[in-house]
């Protein structure tokens, strides 16, 4: 393994790690890349799971971030049509409320016209006494404007990422810690420990680049040795999930009296998602935990606007996540900003790039803009590829997920409906080959609960380097919403005695 002199090695598998260590193998150069971890284990499976503009961020001016999400909506859902779709945004208004109407008609305006909308509808006014969207909501709402975004299966597509880059020749390593990284003549030398084996191996590479997320600092100031590092804001948001508040395909944009936004959206059929809080977080980012204050303000919030109120006890899952924002002496977490910022340290021989920021709608840009920092310190290879490429499975047309489901039932005819629908939701044109030569149901082996059976846990030990329950229930699939906690014990013991086979 230490032979090999590697042209990139990419510290972090997050959404940026993955995204970037996929487009530099597609152009040509040879990419290793260390997760300490499981794939978006940190902030990137802890996201409100949007692809968008960031409708909010024009009122701090970030037109050029605002834009390129903008852009970036319809190129994500063609390539991933499978894990990503349109929602449409419900945004209830009333007289006196945070923000004046044409405030909001001309934010909606400009998120209209800024940038590369195509297949997405445009902004409409709802009368809410008519409009089915209104029915969940308290009296006092009595228009609504409604506008198109996106929804990801976040965690997904971090995965898929690493898989593409792996089919292209990467060397990805899931739950490796990077624990040194030194300069030695012109080249990096990198110490990694595979924390389940306890075995430690060394590399090469010409260039290092550090896109840990929350620990960027960390792995500067302990693989680096560099004590001064301090460039992220660490800001904590925390999601609760409930039972079905509403019937409605359509998620709600929820204005708060402190300024501040959240969501409530339709999640996995029978749940709605709520989120998210802002607040400055200085611990460790793996012991990042929603708080009662983020419970109860999180359920308030939703009361506001909900006839049927919010209560603790309606809580099935909540999860919290740290984002890494660029500290750039914003007074509030909310104002911080959401852009990327890309730091090229080291003239000449073994440079290293820190990332710092970013969100998972611009995660293909920044990787773009990375790869051109990359191509100016050790050399251009290959051209920009990502924007009409296909991630694992979504090889189907951007509208074409109820013809995928048809096809998969016909071909599999034992399958329940919302069986092949989520299938279809995971894997797109690869449900095929996880449900194989299967002539039955029972031929997917054992049921763990829910819809989970073996063939498809299998599928995700091989392909998508799964080792735990967790990472099958909750990242993977989030069919922890439906096992219970002996289900889930039983498919931990059963992972435990399966090799660890992707590659």
């Amino acid at each position: 393994m230490g032979r090999e002199i590697h042209d990139i090695f990419v510290i972090g598998g997050g959404i940026n790690g993955c995204g970037i260590a996929r487009d530099a193998v597609g152009r040509g150069y040879s990419v290793a890349l260390a997760e300490m971890n499981d794939f978006a284990s940190g902030t990137s499976s802890g996201a409100t799971k949007l692809i968008h503009g960031g409708l909010r961020y024009l009122e701090h001016y970030e037109f050029r971030l605002v834009r390129e999400s903008l852009m970036e909506r319809e190129i994500l859902w063609a390539m991933a049509p499978h894990i990503i779709w349109p929602l449409r945004f419900v945004l209830p208004y009333h007289k006196g409320g945070i923000r004046p109407a044409w405030l909001i008609r001309l934010g909606l305006f400009l998120y209209d016209h800024l940038g590369g909308r195509k297949l997405l509808p445009p902004t409409s006014v709802l009368d809410m006494r008519r409009d089915p969207a209104g029915k969940p909501l308290k009296a006092l709402f009595a228009k609504a404007f409604e506008y198109s975004d996106g929804w990801v299966d976040d965690a997904r597509m971090v995965v898929l990422n690493a898989r593409d880059a792996a089919d292209k020749g990467a060397t990805i390593m899931p739950r490796t810690k990077v624990v040194s990284a030194r300069r030695e003549k012109g080249l990096w030398h990198i110490e990694t420990t595979d924390t389940v084996t306890g075995r430690n191996d060394s590399h090469q590479a010409r260039m290092l680049v550090n896109a840990a997320g929350p620990w960027v600092d960390h792995v500067i100031r302990s693989a680096f040795g560099q004590n001064e590092a301090h460039h992220v804001r660490l800001v904590q948001g925390s999601h609760i999930v409930v039972k079905k508040k509403f019937d409605d395909v359509r998620a709600y944009f929820f204005q708060n009296p402190d300024n501040r936004i959240i969501f409530a959206i339709p999640y996995e059929g029978d749940f709605t998602l709520i989120g998210t809080t802002d607040r400055d977080y200085t611990a460790d980012p793996k012991d990042v935990r929603i708080s009662e204050e983020e419970t109860v303000y999180l359920c308030n919030a939703a009361s506001e606007y909900f006839k049927e109120p919010v209560k603790p006890e309606d809580i099935v899952w909540t999860y919290s996540a740290v984002r890494p924002l660029y500290d750039d002496g914003a007074s509030k977490a909310q104002e911080a900003t959401r852009d990327y910022v890309l730091k090229l340290e080291g003239e000449g021989a073994a440079p290293l790039l820190n990332v710092f920021g970013g969100k998972l709608t611009t995660y293909r840009r920044l990787s773009e803009h990375a790869l051109e920092k990359i191509g100016a310190a050790i050399g251009v290879k290959g051209a920009p590829w990502t924007a009409k490429s296909h991630l694992p499975g979504g090889d189907f047309p951007v509208r074409g997920y109820e013809a995928q489901v048809d096809k998969l039932k016909r071909r599999y005819q034992f399958l329940a409906d919302q069986h092949a629908r989520r299938l279809v939701r995971r894997y797109g044109t690869r449900a095929e080959v996880l449900l194989g030569d299967a002539r039955g149901i029972d031929d997917l082996g054992r049921l763990f609960g829910g819809d989970l059976y073996e063939a498809e846990v299998t599928y995700l030990v091989k392909q998508e380097w799964a080792r735990h329950a967790e990472d099958v229930l909750w990242r993977r699939t989030k069919d922890g919403l439906r096992l219970s906690k002996e289900q889930a014990q039983s498919l931990e013991e059963y992972m435990a005695a399966m090799p660890a086979m992707a590659g």
